[in-house]
């Protein structure tokens, strides 16, 4: 499919033909070019990850508020169903450390699934790094041939 014309040479610029054409010795243009575009897709896949990780930290933090809104509904019953004040009292203290330790833990996985995602990413552009040096060492070794 053929590229159709903008009217604006910055848009219509081929940096791979442009780079094509030019000649010099002991640099393979092409080998660069595919080192590029596979370090663009490396960044591309990390972006990815980072994009479904942020989307799963966000889904279960709505999961997280609406069982808390169903809990706190149910707290305030437990608690005004209590005889007397003292055992409100208790009932209350009772469901105040029951909730903040439910809210710690939610806070950890919360923590554990950006953990997580973050090292996914990262992964992809250390492998990614990791390669383009060896290309880099290959490409050198070659041109001292």
């Amino acid at each position: 499919m053929a590229k159709q014309p903008t009217g604006n040479p910055f848009l219509e610029f081929d940096l791979s033909k442009a780079l094509g054409e030019f000649k010099a010795p002991g640099i393979d243009i092409e080998s660069i070019l595919t080192a590029q575009r596979r370090n663009i897709e490396a960044v591309t896949a990390a972006n990815q990850l980072a994009w479904e990780g942020l989307q799963a930290v966000l889904r279960r933090q709505n999961e997280i508020l609406r069982q808390s809104v169903e809990e706190a509904g149910s707290m305030v019953s437990d608690v005004m169903g209590a005889g007397s004040p003292e055992d409100k009292a208790a009932k209350q203290a009772e469901l105040a450390k029951a909730a903040f330790e439910k809210a710690l833990a939610n806070v950890r996985e919360l923590a554990e699934m950006i953990a997580k995602s973050n090292s996914e990413a990262a992964d992809v552009l250390s492998k990614r790094v990791s390669e383009s040096l060896d290309e880099v060492k290959a490409a050198i070794a070659k041109s001292g041939k």
